[in-house]
């Protein structure tokens, strides 16, 4: 069941996200909040706070904000009945390219973690050496 629509503070809350960073995304038009108070204030719901979470997965594994869009645009349209086969089966490939880039990208970021893990491995084997 869907919560309470959102002040833009909780969902930053949420999201571990700046409310400077959720506004430049509702400026990019990556996210926009589905809901306004009675005073006219943005307010967001679950779903709102779920395509913020997928924008800031995707930061880190290196997706452009047109990726990011890309990605985001092909995942609605998926949610849409009136798809025709062709059209949703071209939607799932795009979609599973980015599943693909990103699987790539987190295998590229366990190897450079355990470079860097090896790399303060070897340090503190040099500090307890002079002690």
């Amino acid at each position: 069941m869907a919560g309470e629509p959102m002040q833009i503070g909780e969902v930053a809350a949420r999201t571990e996200m700046s409310l400077r960073t959720i506004r430049q995304y509702e400026d990019s038009g990556l996210v926009v909040p589905s809901a306004s108070s009675q005073g006219g204030f943005p307010l967001y719901t679950d779903a709102d706070v779920d395509r913020l979470m997928v924008i800031r997965r995707m930061k880190p594994l290196g997706f452009t904000l047109d990726e990011t869009r890309d990605l985001l645009t092909a995942t609605d349209r998926l949610a849409d009945p009136k798809l025709s086969p062709a059209e949703r089966s071209a939607l799932v490939a795009r979609v599973r390219r980015y599943e693909q880039a990103a699987t790539a990208r987190v295998d590229e970021l366990r190897s450079q973690l355990t470079r860097v893990e090896e790399f303060a491995n070897s340090l503190r084997a040099k500090l307890g050496e002079g002690s």
